[in-house]
């Protein structure tokens, strides 16, 4: 049996790894990425000053390892190869293909010059090749960043790491020599609940307060719970909340150690307006005070008051979740920017009928939650579905079966795509010059770039 796997970060590559440990079929595995590079996320979203967390990268190049797998990369399913191309050559496809692009925050002014996506900015000093190009004015001072989750975290403490931390990591050259020149002074992260419904785990928050350039700081009034938070503290089963609540807290009142940069996490507050002067650039950002309510299923939602006050900010980055693009010829719930779904089989929106031989898997299926780990789990029911649908034959009829078929399409479709042997020597000649510079790995941003280090 064939199978197609439609993007190469964490969930495809779960995907993967299940269905060739599987003993019932025989299967094969051809996976696709748009980009030369695979890891997905991985490469493109885990924060460069987070080196470990790549580590689980080894596990997928076990997997890339066997005979039954075959990479192609730098082909765009869409573009290079359409849909029915591959129901031509697949029994089934399952897409593994994130959520691409970032939620806006619908207040006046979000679109005036300094106000950008977080997304953008994470993949921007991780060398991706589609934002190698940004630019982001780090002469800015003071900066504000909505949101208190991971990636939120992750832009917060790039911005306020010293040269010398960022020095040793494998964030992108262009990226690092615009940081070395950063003019940023403050940070604000923005919270809209209290500390107690933060997003952020506990090593991170406690790495937020032991930055060697920042002084980290919360405003007392704020880091105290509210009888409604401390009620659901009280009666909650999360063991690691009142660590995080103790830490969050031991950063009131913090006396300044005359570091570089200042780092203030604020709680229950929300953006209402940007401002901007006459050169339409953001000058402040109007925040409203936040109290919380009990909802009808028990939780704890933020409601505007009428208390308002003025932040003064050069840039703002926003960072209130991803959310997935469509694919064309498949279903989309646009509300939720995710495939519709039963246990990972794709289903029309309308009658939830079965679309023959199409699965999802990751946040195109689930939504933009979880850690990397989460779609190891994820993988494993959208595959347990694909073998049932296999075991009784419900799969799609391709026009033929042989590995040789698609790959001279895909090399005449794609002249320049990339192997996995392709993207080992690629990382080789990272890996290579980064350890001559005490880093990691130097990344390549450019596809020309790869493709001439290929000598394509």
């Amino acid at each position: 049996m064939r199978v197609a796997i439609v993007g190469s970060g964490p969930a495809g590559f779960y995907a993967a790894g299940h269905l060739l440990k599987q003993q019932e079929f025989t299967v094969t595995v051809d996976m696709y990425d748009r980009l030369p590079t695979p890891y997905g996320l991985v490469r493109f979203g885990v924060a460069p000053d987070h080196e470990k967390i790549k580590n689980v990268t080894r596990v997928f190049d076990k997997v890339a390892a066997q005979p039954a797998f075959r990479f192609f990369g730098n082909v765009d399913i869409g573009k290079h190869i359409t849909l029915d191309d591959l129901k031509r050559h697949y029994h089934q496809i399952c897409f593994a293909t994130g959520a691409q692009t970032d939620k806006q925050m619908g207040i006046p002014g979000e679109d005036l010059s300094g106000s950008h996506s977080a997304t953008e900015f994470v993949a921007w000093y991780n060398g991706h090749p589609d934002y190698r190009d940004y630019e982001f004015d780090l002469t800015s001072k003071r900066v504000a960043v909505v949101g208190v989750g991971n990636v939120a975290v992750d832009v917060a403490r790039i911005l306020c790491r010293t040269i010398e931390e960022l020095e040793k990591t494998d964030i992108a050259d262009y990226a690092l020599d615009a940081l070395r020149d950063s003019k940023v002074k403050e940070v604000y992260m923005l919270g809209r609940r209290g500390p107690a419904q933060a997003a952020f785990t506990n090593p991170e928050v406690r790495e937020l307060g032991e930055l060697a350039g920042a002084d980290t700081s919360v405003l007392p009034d704020e880091a105290r719970l509210d009888p409604l938070s401390q009620a659901a503290v009280d009666e909650s089963n999360d063991k690691t909340l009142p660590k995080k609540l103790e830490i969050i807290q031991s950063l009131v009142d913090q006396p300044s150690q005359g570091k570089p940069r200042k780092l203030i996490i604020r709680f229950l507050v929300s953006p209402v307006e940007l401002v901007g002067n006459a050169e339409g650039r953001v000058t402040a950002m109007r925040l409203v005070k936040n109290a919380l309510y009990k909802t009808e299923s028990g939780g704890l939602r933020p409601k505007a008051t009428d208390q308002f006050e003025e932040l003064p900010v050069d840039m703002v980055f926003r960072s209130v979740g991803y959310r997935g693009v469509p694919v064309p010829e498949l279903p989309f719930h646009d509300g939720w920017g995710t495939i519709p779904h039963d246990k990972g089989r794709v289903v029309e929106m309308e009658t939830d009928k079965p679309v023959l031989g199409i699965y999802v898997t990751g946040w195109i299926k689930r939504g933009p939650t979880g850690i990397i780990g989460t779609n190891k789990l994820d993988a494993a029911e959208t595959v347990q579905t694909m073998l049932a649908d296999l075991g009784t034959g419900i799969v799609l009829q391709p026009a033929t079966t042989d590995p040789a078929a698609v790959e001279k399409l895909v090399r005449e479709r794609q002249p320049e795509f990339v192997s996995y042997e392709d993207w080992s020597r690629l990382n080789e000649l990272e890996t290579e010059k980064g350890k001559s510079q005490g880093r990691p790995r130097v990344k390549f941003t450019d596809v020309k770039e790869m493709m001439s280090a290929l000598e394509r």
